[in-house]
């Protein structure tokens, strides 16, 4: 582990960009920044223009540590460059922002009111490219829509026995039990996740740290045990589908919370703006983000 990266991704005031975009979500996130799906015939032009995308983020002026602790990147942008430099390294050498990696492969089909992470068989072998690349962490996702304490206590598990892996390969999971801010019982649902994190927190050794990525809770500071817990690096949130703007107010109320917006942190940038529009448009959200992130 990167102790510096530690002490940053621990201590430091800022939040996590999330430019992992996988290869299912990448034509939505063009097409939000004005690219549509005539602007290219194979998949290697869709990931050619979703590298032009991050790539002009990363490089903006006000992408730095000034405001931004980490940045989260898909693995098509892990063993890509930015200015001759692998994505990863670019972005802790020019930037000192810590570079995490997604390592799901997306959601199985919902059972119990959830969705479990499809499997992932080449783990290790990723795993081990992280290391290389000087990737601080990883990430990975599940959904969970219905308070089912079957379904719940399946998502943590299955969570926590992949962080074990990437603990194991000397690096920080994020962990991502995203619950769906359109169901009807959101706040039940965080009460039994809450639980179910809380007791396998606890069940970690001495030298055994994870991170974990929330959607914004409908009780302000509900999170805060897992915020305070020692093996816990921090509590980050996603955005989630809200605007910009309620994500932020949502967030700004819960203390010790701090982003890793994805769409709220892109909304309003266009392909067609030039260098100046793209950037002011960009610091503007960025300075907001991290406004309520340190609030």
């Amino acid at each position: 582990m990167n102790t510096k990266q530690f002490e940053v991704m621990k201590n430091g005031k800022g939040f996590i960009a999330a430019l992992d975009q996988s290869g299912g979500s990448t034509p939505k996130a063009l097409k939000l920044y004005g690219v549509n799906e005539d602007a290219y015939s194979n998949e290697d032009e869709m990931y050619d223009l979703i590298h032009e995308m991050r790539t002009r983020v990363m490089t903006a002026p006000s992408f730095s540590s000034d405001y931004v602790l980490g940045a989260i990147l898909f693995e098509q942008t892990m063993d890509r460059e930015v200015y001759g430099k692998y994505t990863s390294n670019y972005l802790w050498d020019a930037k000192g922002v810590v570079p995490f990696l997604k390592i799901d492969k997306g959601l199985a089909d919902e059972q119990n009111g959830v969705q479990l992470m499809k499997p992932n068989p080449n783990l290790n072998e990723l795993l081990k490219r992280a290391v290389e690349r000087n990737v601080f962490g990883t990430k990975m996702r599940s959904v969970i829509k219905e308070p089912n304490v079957e379904g719940i206590k399946q998502v943590v598990d299955q969570q926590f026995e992949v962080a074990k892996e990437v603990i194991a390969a000397g690096l920080v999971p994020i962990i991502e039990p995203e619950v769906d801010i359109n169901s009807a019982d959101k706040e039940r649902i965080e009460a039994m996740l809450n639980d179910e994190i809380l007791s396998h927190l606890d069940k970690l050794s001495d030298d055994e740290y994870v991170m974990l990525k929330l959607t914004i809770p409908t009780l302000a500071n509900f999170y805060k045990e897992l915020i305070d817990h020692p093996r816990v690096v921090r509590v980050v949130a996603l955005s989630g589908g809200y605007p910009r703007e309620q994500a932020n107010q949502k967030l700004a109320e819960n203390k010790g919370l701090i982003a890793s917006f994805s769409r709220a942190l892109s909304e309003g940038l266009n392909a067609d703006q030039s260098d100046e529009e793209f950037n002011t448009m960009l610091e503007k959200s960025i300075k907001e983000i991290y406004e309520a992130s340190i609030t």
